[in-house]
């Protein structure tokens, strides 16, 4: 495919901008168009970041009537189902931001539309294009021998976000949502994905709800804290753990306990929005004995130039470019927001509950 890549981008928020400026680094894609529900505000996106030939429209459906090779779905999490699995059923690929969808139902839509359309539906997750996190799934894969244990999450001190995030209409969940996502992923991911069983959480949203420490508290509809116990398939646990805020400085490392050796990782990152999985690795630790000694082992973390969310969108055009499956397959992350979907029932009826992810 020597022409290029054109792109439409529905959404004309932050995040939209930054696929925006990825796009516009690459002289072999053409941004076409841009779609926001709210009238006038494609135009002004357009306008601002000098997207001189693309169209404007208030209407996504119109964009997608338009000859477009793949589409960046941007736009608050209620509405990536219905954005994604229009653009599938009119020939385009998608690129859709975390998470997946607001609830298990329309992720597993997405899914089957993507399937049956032929198209593809990856999913924006560009912690996975830090080159420690190759690094990390080959040693949890060749190191450790059979993983029995797994403790991933973390949480701010004060990282709350406001306006659509805390809004449970339109974000369907909080801090799992949003930034546990990406602590689910690097556990999973390292593991191949194994399916869930049953899940014993709890969440809450003393923070969020007290103007103290939020601006929004009367608006805030989802949790800023959230933990549970996972049973993986293979005779595994998972103990997930997520924050927004807390009075603590860290919620602790993500470990892989093996039945060879263990692994250590903490995040990089200083400030209050540090702590979690949505940026780089900061350590990783080899934990074994050999021959009766306790051998602890710093791996060394590689330093990169490379702009991780620049990376997931150039995968994107270059799978479109060279007609190859989703760079991150929805398929995989619906496994992701079953999880969560799991999390939220558990911690709404105060129990464990089963965890199903449909075949698709």
């Amino acid at each position: 495919m020597d022409s290029k890549i054109r792109i439409g981008i529905i959404g004309s928020g932050g995040i939209a901008a930054a696929h925006a400026r990825a796009y516009k680094e690459m002289p072999d894609v053409e941004i076409v168009a841009v779609a926001d529900i709210i009238p006038g505000k494609a135009d002004e996106f357009i306008q601002k970041l000098g997207l001189d030939q693309a169209a404007g429209f208030d209407d996504h459906n119109a964009l997608l009537q338009l000859e477009l090779d793949g589409v960046s779905v941007c736009t608050p999490n209620v509405a990536h189902h219905r954005t994604s699995i229009d653009a599938l059923r009119a020939g385009k690929h998608v690129l859709v931001e975390k998470p997946l969808a607001v609830t298990l139902e329309q992720g597993v839509e997405m899914v089957q539309t993507a399937k049956q359309t032929g198209k593809m539906l990856t999913v924006g997750f560009q912690p996975r294009y830090d080159p420690n996190m190759k690094t990390v799934k080959d040693i949890v894969q060749t190191q450790l021998g059979d993983v029995y244990y797994i403790q991933t999450g973390g949480g701010r001190r004060r990282g709350m976000p406001q306006g659509t995030f805390i809004n449970k209409e339109l974000a369907g969940a909080g801090a799992l949502a949003d930034i546990g996502c990406y602590s689910l992923d690097l556990a999973l991911n390292a593991l191949d994905y194994p399916k869930p069983l049953t899940v014993s959480a709890f969440a809450s949203n003393h923070f969020g709800t007290n103007p103290k420490y939020h601006p929004q508290a009367d608006a805030f509809q989802v949790e800023d804290f959230g933990v549970a116990l996972v049973r993986l398939e293979g005779d595994r646990v998972l103990n997930f753990k997520i924050s927004w805020a807390m009075h603590m400085d860290s919620l602790g490392p993500t470990l892989f306990l093996g039945k060879d050796a263990g692994l250590k990782l903490t995040p990089a990152g200083k400030g209050p929005w540090s702590g979690v999985w949505d940026g780089g690795i900061g350590t990783i630790g080899l934990f074994h004995d050999i021959n009766g000694q306790h051998v602890d082992t710093s791996i060394p973390v590689q330093s990169h130039s490379l702009n991780i969310f620049y990376e997931k969108v150039r995968d994107f055009v270059v799978a479109i470019k060279e007609d190859r499956p989703a760079p991150i397959p929805a398929e995989q992350i619906l496994i992701n927001q079953a999880i969560i979907d799991g999390i939220l029932r558990s911690a709404d009826l105060g129990r464990e509950v089963d965890v199903n992810v449909p075949n698709v």
